[in-house]
């Protein structure tokens, strides 16, 4: 008898930051993120902005926990006046804040490591190196994500997961996270994708077949992607189903029988998996 396989939970992903609701900086985590979990047969679910106010902060990550989904959260975790993420995180678990050990240890390294380049002596009382210190205070419970980087660690709090907002910190913090909590949940070759382009049709004229082929096939996801001036189609329909393949397959032979009847005509077939 085969293994049941694991199901796959909710991904989300919070990005933290003035700046990115501004314009002064365009977001690159959430294209990353779905990077990432694609290579490993998984997919984002839902994905939140908030700006530098501490109130919404606090009341994205405390949905963020009651989820139970696996969230990544970029930025805000530093130590200067603006960022709010670690204090937030605390707030919305009703814990306190505290220096993580590991963390410590990891940061004062860091120091010794700007001192010896700098070609200066480490002075570990400095009132600028005891600030640095802040960047190590976590919730209480919380447990450290390395940074490749610079060593200043993120940390983790059940499955919600706060890394800084520079994507050279970032990214590989996130993969790491991915690779060691999460490797039981990949699912590569498990995913298909299949649609076909769709000319001089209403969206309206689709939806029953659409909403048939999920009704005899629930686990699959049926979607509709309408486009008025693609550069090689022009207007069409990018309509499809998605899910595990063998799932897939009997769906998408159902969505051609339903648009051949409709008289539908029809372009090229797209795969992606």
């Amino acid at each position: 008898m085969s293994a049941t396989p694991v199901p796959t939970p909710n991904i989300g992903l919070v990005i933290v930051g003035d700046e990115i609701l501004s314009g002064k900086r365009a977001d690159k985590h959430m294209p990353k993120l779905i990077e990432l979990l694609s290579t490993r047969g998984l997919q984002l679910s839902w994905a939140d902005y908030v700006g530098d106010a501490p109130a919404r902060i606090t009341a994205t990550l405390k949905r963020a926990f009651d989820s139970g989904d696996i969230v990544f959260s970029c930025g805000g975790i530093g130590a200067t006046p603006d960022d709010h993420t670690r204090q937030c995180a605390a707030a919305a678990l009703g814990r306190p804040l505290q220096l993580h050990q590991q963390a410590e240890a990891l940061i004062r390294e860091r120091m010794q490591d700007t001192a010896r380049e700098q070609g200066v002596p480490y002075e570990p009382d400095r009132p600028d190196n005891i600030h640095r210190l802040n960047m190590g205070v976590f919730p209480e419970g919380a447990s450290i994500i390395p940074n490749p980087y610079n060593k200043i660690p993120g940390f983790t709090v059940g499955d919600v997961h706060f890394v800084p907002g520079f994507p050279v910190m970032a990214w590989p913090m996130m993969e790491w996270v991915l690779e060691t909590k999460y490797r039981p949940l990949f699912r590569q070759g498990a995913y298909l994708e299949k649609s076909v382009i769709v000319f001089g049709a209403m969206e309206a004229t689709l939806t029953p077949l659409m909403e048939q082929i999920e009704r005899e096939h629930p686990p699959v996801k049926v979607f509709s992607l309408p486009s008025v001036d693609h550069p090689t189609y022009g207007r069409h329909i990018d309509l499809g189903v998605k899910g595990a393949p063998d799932q897939v397959e009997p769906a998408y032979r159902l969505l051609l029988e339903g648009l051949a009847r409709l008289g539908a005509k029809l372009g090229p077939e797209l795969v992606r998996s």
